[in-house]
């Protein structure tokens, strides 16, 4: 196959000069005016007053902060799946489907030709960066595999299509791209995730592998299938993809990954890279090494807006823009796109480890509180306890989720479990209890209002471990209906019915209540 990497050095270096030199909360000003003026004609831009709109200071004063359902029931539900002119121009031709991770519904985020290509140019973003950072990449001389769930797509009318993002991004991929795809089209159309990587993975090995992108849990497993294919003494990715470049990963906080990952990875040329990319858009990159923050992408048609984490629920948030967002502060991240989302809160939470450029870390989401108690702990605090306790024990977590459990009578207190399930054998009870001692205490670090719920037992009683067997929570997700693909393991659980079920499961996975 043809090496066109210096092709797309060359590219990435003009797109590296431009960046350098542009002002981006100035991009940013720019992509919302720009927005405004190719929607001031539909529905949502005649109710907004959007000819009379010439800052960002009059937009926010005419448009308020919305979510899923507020579009739905005011703007979508009427005219779905035929959305022409409503909050964007023409007609919608495409609706990625959303699990609706805090509403537990699913969503249909309307995918605009606009949208398409502010996701491709995204996606060259990513290749730039990498190239960038290895001059003396060949990436683009194989193929790029993408593991994720079916491709298949629905149509509800003729010329409109529903499906997964993955498998939007599959049937739009630019000509370019098409040649250096894996897996070939029919192959990605199957449903049954085990059936697929068996598949996959004994196909993938007659192909030149230069990057693979996935879910962080459902690719490991992945490799794990992978190397069972190869012959004694050869048994690492290493040896399986011998080119490869370029892991590409996101959707969940990486840390608990990341051991697990690098191990895999030994020997390999390969160097890890996150990704952001929402149902709602394509979000950030990581243009530097792995956790140091991605880069927001602040000219793809896409304006965005941060929310205190401490107001989402208030009716009249503070709105900041790039210019007033401060450093390692929680937010609610904003977003109006080249779909017709308009101050769209999609449910995710972010803090900014860089101001120039704008950087950032994804630390949850919006309902993603364990706070049954008011200890108000987010997701981001959890996942770096639960690593910090695991290196304390010299232990690597394969996955887990914890939830409250709330007193049975008067006097008791209520506390969180944590579901683990541990690479090897499990730890031993002195293992375990140093686990919980870590854990505990590096969230009484991490959090005042933890901490304080704790001292003296005043309101939370000390977490405990319950012990996943190797393999459950694969099983307990296929036993769901979630294997693959997109979907995630849930950290923070508080649905009391979904608890229950995924603790009775740990306790024994072939019979569950």
């Amino acid at each position: 196959m043809l090496n066109v990497t210096p092709i797309l050095r060359y590219l990435a270096k003009r797109r590296s000069a431009f960046l350098s030199n542009a002002n981006p909360v100035e991009l940013q000003e720019e992509q919302l005016l720009s927005l405004i003026r190719k929607a001031k004609d539909t529905k949502f831009g005649r109710d907004h007053d959007f000819s009379s709109i010439s800052s960002v200071r009059d937009y926010q004063k005419r448009v308020p902060i919305r979510r899923y359902e507020q579009f739905w029931n005011e703007y979508w539900k009427e005219s779905y799946p035929r959305l022409e002119n409503v909050t964007w121009p023409g007609l919608i031709p495409y609706f990625s489907l959303s699990s609706g991770t805090s509403s537990g519904t699913t969503k249909y985020i309307p995918c605009s030709q606009e949208m398409l290509a502010s996701n491709t140019k995204a996606g060259l973003d990513l290749l730039f960066y990498h190239v960038l950072n290895r001059p003396r990449s060949k990436l683009m001389g194989g193929k790029s595999f993408m593991l994720g769930g079916s491709t298949d797509l629905t149509t509800p009318i003729p010329g409109v299509f529903c499906g997964d993002l993955s498998g939007i991004a599959v049937k739009t991929l630019p000509w370019w791209a098409r040649a250096r795809y894996f897996p070939p089209q029919d192959l990605a159309l199957i449903k049954n995730w085990e059936e697929k990587v068996d598949t996959l993975s004994e196909l993938s090995l007659k192909e030149d592998i230069r990057m693979i992108s996935g879910v962080p849990a459902w690719l490991l497993i992945f490799f794990d299938k992978l190397t069972t294919l190869l012959p004694e003494g050869r048994k690492s990715i290493a040896d399986a993809y011998p080119n490869l470049e370029m892991i590409v990963h996101g959707g969940v906080n990486f840390a608990p990954y990341l051991q697990r990952f690098q191990d895999a990875l030994r020997g390999t040329h390969a160097e890890l890279r996150e990704v952001y990319p929402a149902s709602e858009g394509f979000v950030a990159v990581a243009d530097r090494g792995s956790g140091d923050g991605l880069r927001l992408h602040v000219d793809v048609g896409i304006f965005f807006e941060f929310i205190p984490l401490d107001e989402v629920e208030s009716t009249s948030p503070t709105r900041l823009t790039l210019s007033e967002v401060e450093i390692d502060k929680n937010y609610a991240i904003v977003m109006s796109t080249c779909a017709g989302l308009w101050s769209y809160l999609i449910g995710d939470t972010v803090k900014f480890v860089d101001l120039s450029p704008p950087r950032l870390l994804i630390t949850g989401r919006v309902s993603y509180y364990l706070s049954a108690f008011g200890e108000h702990l987010i997701a981001d605090e959890i996942e770096d306890g639960v690593v910090s306790a695991s290196q304390s024990i010299q232990k690597h977590v394969v996955d887990y989720s914890v939830g409250p459990v709330f007193p049975e009578s008067a006097g008791e207190l209520g506390g969180h479990v944590y579901v683990v399930e541990f690479e090897g054998a499990p730890p031993s009870p002195p293992e375990q209890k140093k686990f919980l001692q870590e854990l505990d205490h590096h969230l009484c670090k991490r959090n005042e209002d933890y901490e304080a719920h704790r001292s003296k037992g005043f309101g939370l009683k000390a977490p405990t471990l319950e012990i996943m067997p190797e393999g459950g929570f694969s099983l307990w997700m296929k036993s769901r209906g979630k294997m693959g693909g997109q979907n995630k393991v849930p950290r923070i659980i508080t649905d009391p019915t979904l608890f229950k079920n995924l603790r009775n499961f740990a306790d024994s996975p072939s019979n569950p209540e």
